[in-house]
């Protein structure tokens, strides 16, 4: 990191290299599918995060939750990407009511010479990876989960482990049924396979490398999604998720749509600071997709706020990047716009 006074004029090209690198790692963000839901704007000291309807689940996602839960991470990456260069920042979420569609802007605020914690999470930005393997039978220790809580809590939100035996019988119940009720709606199962591909060259969606082969076999207690629509899938079928491992909730306090931005965030961190550790962790999301086993969830569980990701974490062999799309085709600067 460049020492930079606080009382220091901004550099442009300081200002737009850090932008333009803070937007490569928002980039690389896990979404829904691998959908990518996002554009990109540097207008002068500021990275405006956009949402792009027309990546939208409209069958999984009809509210758009998981949608602004995606682009929700993408900001918290470019958060620590600025953090890790020494740059303090201010964040607005839906600053303008005329552009519902611009989720953040990001601002430059100032400089420091020291560095700022948030920072040490950008090492892992890359390093970040959805993993659908088998995890290991050892559990996640205490203190970390400890720290994991702490850490969630700053963005906001509440992460809960699951561990009471009859919360975890409940949320498996409540998973195989949501996961079915899916699977037997020919929009979903169509939508899915949209996303889902066996071509490497394809820059977004779900590839087959990363997902297991599924037949009948699986045995999880709770049902990981099945991306193998072409049965193509490079991972062995036998992903063993199950009750004993390291279950966990994300919860916001309220519903609304800045708060499923919040969770983005929170889950975001939550996962670089995963990572960070050594752990993997793979969405278990579906009892909490459909709206029946969403309210049953809550209920049984005796939830006061509102769950939006379910994990399993553990350690697992690592995965291998997905494809992104290329940053040519998700940010616009301001020289791009005068020339339009």
């Amino acid at each position: 990191m460049t020492a930079r006074g606080e009382d220091m004029e901004f550099d442009k090209l300081d200002l737009s290299a850090a932008l333009h690198h803070a937007a490569s790692q928002a980039a690389l963000a896990p979404s829904i599918h691998n959908t990518q839901p996002w554009r990109f704007a540097i207008s002068g000291p500021s990275l405006e995060i956009f949402v792009d309807g027309t990546r939208h689940l409209q069958v999984l996602d009809p509210l758009g939750r998981q949608l602004l839960i995606s682009v929700g991470c993408a900001a918290f990456n470019a958060r620590v990407a600025l953090a890790a260069l020494g740059w303090r920042v201010q964040v607005e979420r839906f600053p303008d009511i005329t552009r519902p569609e611009l989720a953040y802007r990001i601002t430059i605020v100032d400089a420091h010479l020291e560095w700022i914690p948030l920072g040490e999470l950008a090492a892992s930005i890359a390093d970040r990876h959805t993993n659908r393997r088998q995890f290991e039978d050892d559990p996640v220790p205490a203190e970390v989960i400890a720290e994991l809580i702490d850490a969630v809590a700053e963005e906001g939100a509440e992460l809960m482990p699951v561990t009471r035996p009859e919360h975890r019988l409940a949320l498996a119940a409540l998973s195989q049924r949501a996961d079915a009720i899916e699977n037997a709606d020919p929009g979903y199962r169509a939508e899915l396979r949209r996303w889902t591909t066996d071509d490497p060259r394809r820059p977004d969606g779900v590839p087959a490398m990363s997902v297991p082969h599924v037949d009948t076999g699986s045995g999880d207690d709770l049902p990981i999604r099945d991306f193998d629509t072409h049965g193509m899938g490079w991972l062995p079928m036998r992903t063993h998720s199950a009750l004993t491992q390291c279950l966990m909730l994300l919860n916001t306090r309220a519903n609304r749509t800045v708060d499923w931005l919040r969770a983005g965030e929170a889950l975001e961190r939550l996962l670089l600071e995963l990572t960070r550790r050594g752990y993997a962790a793979g969405p278990l999301t579906q009892v909490i997709e459909v709206q029946q086993t969403n309210r049953e969830l809550r209920a049984e569980l005796g939830l006061e706020h509102f769950p939006h990701i379910l994990l399993r974490v553990g350690r697992a062999p690592a995965m291998p990047p997905v494809n992104r799309r290329p940053l040519s085709e998700l940010l616009v600067t301001e020289s791009q716009e005068a020339a339009q």
